[in-house]
């Protein structure tokens, strides 16, 4: 058997692993942690005995930990496993690599994420969008305007595939380079509400769906407010378009709010129903936005972008101040950069530079508005 068979045969084994692990009952986010910082990966904690589980769970779920899953529960995983070998389609556990990092840092990120589309899209520097299921035309224009907008300037948009704003949303995504992540409070094979089977095809195709759920797992109503701390999670800020006083993206906004993220809100008529959310939000001290530029201003991609300068070797640091006086470098780069976007290690070799010069030329240029960071950073030129 060669070295790349054996090392697949080994992810399959590795991610069935994962796969009972995390659908053994009792086995949440919380306590799955728990059991993984105690005994390592879950093949580790499936072998553990059930008198060292006792120290880290209840008797009932150390008990169901060293069963052996049912026939009906292996046909389960070989369905899953199956599934995720289809093109497009990916589980992401918590020690991939791929793992979302913004995630990582909330109380309680998800064991499992099943993934249908471009998983580097949840890597990105992202803005989630939300607002009523029953939006007025208005509302949907905005947050179909903003999020198109958001997206042109190179920030994912994120939010939860319901009717209403959440559609406008990704719709408006979709049409810039950031593209669009729908969050789901089903399973990954499911699409709710049917309305928008269309929409979710489009972003399986040119986006990213995500879920944290089972296959097969159907819209119960309380998985979604649940699911909201995903899409709080994944983005940088959360602006919420229209919201009533008693609305579920109010739930996202306090989620955000308590990961450390931002709060946008669009005001409305002090008449307006859909209105009261937004305004109460603002009096909680949510900044009021009534174009993108607030938005941007607020999150300008040289905030965004300055913790990977910040974390470069102290060279890329020591650079910046020589480029600024010296415009020549920087051309040099415009002219290598074409008006396609291009990689930084493409670049590298087009412009004959080292990594550290390079980068902070590129975060120069990015300062200036004179190129822009695409998803997967790549580079593109603006001027």
């Amino acid at each position: 058997m060669s070295h790349s068979r054996h090392d697949a045969d080994d992810d399959v084994a590795s991610l069935a692993c994962w796969l009972r692990f995390a659908l053994t009952e009792g086995v949440g986010s919380d306590s799955g942690r728990r059991l993984l910082a105690a005994f390592g990966l879950p093949g580790q904690v499936l072998q553990t005995g059930r008198s060292m589980l006792e120290g880290v769970v209840s008797p009932r779920v150390a008990a169901a930990l060293c069963k052996p899953p049912t026939a009906t529960r292996q046909a389960y995983i070989e369905a899953t496993l199956a599934w995720s070998a289809l093109p497009g389609h990916r589980i992401v556990t918590l020690a991939d690599p791929a793992y979302p990092q913004a995630l990582l840092n909330i109380p309680d990120p998800p064991l499992l994420l099943y993934v249908n589309g471009d998983a580097s899209l949840l890597q990105t520097d992202a803005v989630a969008v939300v607002g009523s299921r029953n939006a007025t035309a208005q509302g949907r224009a905005h947050a179909e305007l903003f999020s198109e907008e958001l997206s042109r300037a190179g920030l994912t948009i994120v939010s939860g595939l319901a009717l209403g704003i959440d559609a406008a949303a990704h719709a408006g995504g979709l049409r810039g380079p950031g593209s669009t992540v729908a969050v789901i409070g089903t399973g990954i094979d499911i699409v709710y509400p049917q309305r928008n089977r269309a929409l979710a095809q489009q972003i399986a195709e040119r986006g990213c769906v995500v879920s944290e759920y089972p296959l097969g797992t159907p819209p119960l109503a309380a998985n979604f407010p649940r699911r909201n701390r995903i899409i709080s999670g994944l983005a940088r800020a959360v602006l919420v378009v229209e919201a009533a006083a008693q609305s579920g993206s109010l739930i996202t906004a306090r989620m955000a709010a308590e990961q450390g993220r931002d709060v946008f809100a669009i005001p409305g008529s002090i008449h307006a129903p859909l209105a009261k959310g937004c305004h109460q939000l603002i009096r909680q001290g949510a900044k009021l936005v009534e174009t993108t530029r607030h938005i941007l201003e607020e999150l300008p991609q040289l905030q965004l972008r300055m913790e990977i300068v910040k974390s470069a070797p102290e060279a890329t640091q020591s650079c910046l101040q020589d480029i600024v006086a010296d415009d020549a470098p920087a051309a040099l780069v415009m002219h290598a950069m074409g008006y396609d976007p291009v990689d930084a290690d493409t670049l590298a070799l087009r412009c004959g530079l080292d990594a550290a010069r390079l980068a902070a030329l590129l975060l120069i240029l990015e300062m200036e508005g004179r190129i822009e960071v695409l998803p997967g950073a790549r580079y593109r030129r603006l001027s």
